[in-house]
């Protein structure tokens, strides 16, 4: 059993990563600035939290083993969440990725080519921040989980593959359910095979 922090635990992947995580039987804590809309289940808590509150944010995330952050990025400054993470002196931190940094030929960016929706821009330009400061960290034992392009609630199938820094795709286009990117991330958590990298998800 692992003790893990989940940020955001109340959007569409938090909530599906709190779930996986609870039946998994992990002792989680579930933050989010809503709490009401968390449901209840095995092994989690809930706790209403702000990256604002900074102080007090640190203190909740104190003590875990492991911290996951599924917050929006335009959101949130990278610095204030990666410093509250290094505060709260845990060193294994999952963040919930975006697509828009994954490669669709070497050296080009997704979030580079014309047919990019300008609607996802900003916020997949900050998590291409995002992810190129956690690059720069030299403490945190980091892992950034890119999604495929299309992330959307669908089914639990178990069913997936797993990448480095190229958009993955079939012939059905790129795409994963918010339950199938869940089980890949907290496989990460019990058995770590992407410490300090990038990996991404897909059919």
């Amino acid at each position: 059993m692992v003790s893990v922090a989940v940020v955001g635990a109340s959007g569409q992947v938090g909530s599906r990563i709190v779930k996986e995580l609870s039946e998994r039987g992990h002792q989680v804590t579930a933050i989010a600035r809503q709490p009401a809309s968390i449901p209840n289940l095995p092994n989690v808590s809930v706790v209403k939290g702000d990256i604002n509150d900074t102080q007090a944010f640190v203190e909740t995330l104190a003590g875990h083993d492991v911290v996951i952050s599924a917050v929006k990025f335009a959101q949130v400054a990278p610095a204030a969440l990666i410093e509250a993470v290094k505060d709260s002196g845990v060193a294994r931190y999952l963040v919930v990725g975006g697509a828009g940094s994954l490669e669709v030929a070497p050296g080009q960016l997704l979030i580079n080519q014309p047919n990019f929706p300008e609607a996802y821009l900003l916020e997949a330009r900050a998590g291409l921040d995002f992810l190129n400061r956690l690059r720069e960290e030299k403490s945190l034992d980091w892992t950034f989980i890119s999604p495929s392009a299309l992330f959307e609630a669908g089914e639990r199938t178990g069913n997936f593959r797993l990448g480095r820094d190229t958009l993955l795709s079939n012939e059905q286009g790129s795409r994963i359910s918010y339950e199938d990117y869940a089980i890949a991330l907290v496989d990460e958590i019990e058995k770590p095979a992407h410490r300090r990298q990038r990996f991404t998800v897909g059919y």
